[in-house]
């Protein structure tokens, strides 16, 4: 992965709400996040959360991507 490669994925977020039922807390993907050149975030939201709570993650590669990307080095 090159160094522009790799500051794409470290400024991609994922948006989630947790919505808890039945005693469990399930984790619903809301949106998308990104970090821009002067460091603020600029934060697209597919929907809005009714408990008013949002968690912004990393994406992390996932096993299968990252060896994608190995073999077409």
């Amino acid at each position: 992965m090159n160094q522009v490669e790799s500051k794409k994925v470290t400024t991609l977020r994922q948006v989630f709400t947790i919505v808890e039922r039945n005693g469990k807390n399930f984790w619903v993907r809301i949106g998308t996040a990104f970090i821009n050149k002067d460091g603020s975030e600029t934060v697209y939201l597919d929907a809005l959360p009714v408990n008013g709570r949002m968690q912004i993650r990393i994406v992390e590669p996932r096993n299968g991507a990252e060896t994608r990307q190995e073999n077409q080095d």
